[in-house]
């Protein structure tokens, strides 16, 4: 087997891992979860979050770090468990060790099991926040839980951009590879070493 027909596998099989949709997923096998986008309402009874600043970065979602603050927000919340479509569930944004209120959803039933908050201007300024997330029975004690983020920290790379940055760079390596004979001949000639 020739060095380019091991690079063309490989090229093959690298494409097809970046274009995997379970490479790109949030969670991962039962067991082996590592959403940080999620959080436990009760044992075993979880909430995905997601948070997007629309106007600024219309194709990017956010979880713990959103970069901007005075920026408008979007905080989405997902039901993961039908229970709580028939519960009445209280949303509250504070600002963080003050516990200045920053944002208030009175408890509501939301029967699609999904809750979007706006905050038309994001959060007020640079810093630490937290979600509160009550749960409010018709009867019983309410349950609370909390999920912090920051904000106005700038935009980082993302994992995912970096592979695609990765992925561009490795092409561009075998394009070159595969119309430069110099280029070639010396990545050949490593290849052989390799083997050997």
């Amino acid at each position: 087997m020739n060095s380019t027909h091991i690079l063309r596998k490989g090229f093959l099989v690298l494409l097809g891992l970046l274009f995997s949709a379970s490479l790109w997923a949030h969670g991962g096998a039962a067991g082996t979860d590592t959403d940080q986008c999620k959080f436990e309402l009760e044992p075993t009874h979880w909430l995905h979050y997601t948070a997007y600043q629309p106007n600024a970065f219309p194709a990017e979602d956010f979880c713990a770090n959103l970069p901007r603050a005075n920026e408008m927000t979007l905080l989405v919340f997902d039901y993961q468990d039908m229970k709580y479509r028939d519960m009445a569930v209280e949303f509250e944004v504070t600002k963080e060790p003050e516990g200045t209120r920053v944002f208030f959803l009175p408890a509501a039933k939301h029967k699609k099991g999904t809750v979007e908050l706006k905050l038309p201007n994001g959060v007020p300024e640079a810093g630490k926040y937290l979600i509160h997330i009550t749960l409010v029975p018709d009867s019983g004690d309410r349950l609370d839980a909390h999920m912090s983020f920051s904000a106005g920290g700038g935009k980082a790379v993302s994992k995912n951009n970096l592979l695609l940055y990765a992925f561009f760079a490795f092409a561009g390596l075998y394009v070159l590879y595969l119309s430069h004979a110099g280029f070639k001949s010396k990545v050949d000639e490593a290849i052989a070493k390799i083997k050997s």
